[in-house]
């Protein structure tokens, strides 16, 4: 019997775009993937802190489980990208029948997943110690 086909560079995208609610962690394993659900409870958790807590200057922190949730799909984004064909296929497709041809988009995603991600991390570092040594003074 063989398995579906999973295309590297529709993961890549996955994890690049909607990695954050665990998008990419279903396709690759199924519903009954644990860190793909908590990928997706990182969504609600912040809403519910939102709505709870959201009338404080430091609400950015309320997301904090979506923002790191996001940064890890940045990472595995990267990772899944970068992984070369023969050990994609070898892990994900060895049933399949069909082997992975990824193009150049599959180096175009990584690249901007890397500076997407960077601003990202950056960011949050940059906010995190705002808020920690002057109390939110600058934003």
């Amino acid at each position: 019997m063989t398995s579906p086909h999973k295309n590297k560079t529709l993961t890549t995208f996955l994890a690049t775009v909607f990695g954050s609610i665990g998008l990419h962690r279903f396709y690759l394993k199924g519903f009954s993937d644990i860190w793909g659900w908590l990928h997706l409870s990182s969504l609600p958790i912040s809403l519910l802190a939102y709505w709870l807590w959201g009338k404080d200057q430091q609400a950015a922190f309320l997301f904090g489980p979506l923002i790191v949730s996001g940064l890890i799909a940045f990472l595995e984004s990267l990772l899944i990208g970068l992984t070369p064909d023969e050990k994609w296929d070898a892990r994900y497709n060895a049933d399949s029948g069909r082997q992975s041809d990824s193009s150049w988009f599959v180096v175009l995603l990584v690249v901007l997943t890397l500076g997407i991600g960077a601003i990202g991390l950056i960011g949050a570092i940059a906010r995190t110690f705002d808020l920690m040594y002057t109390g939110g003074a600058y934003g």
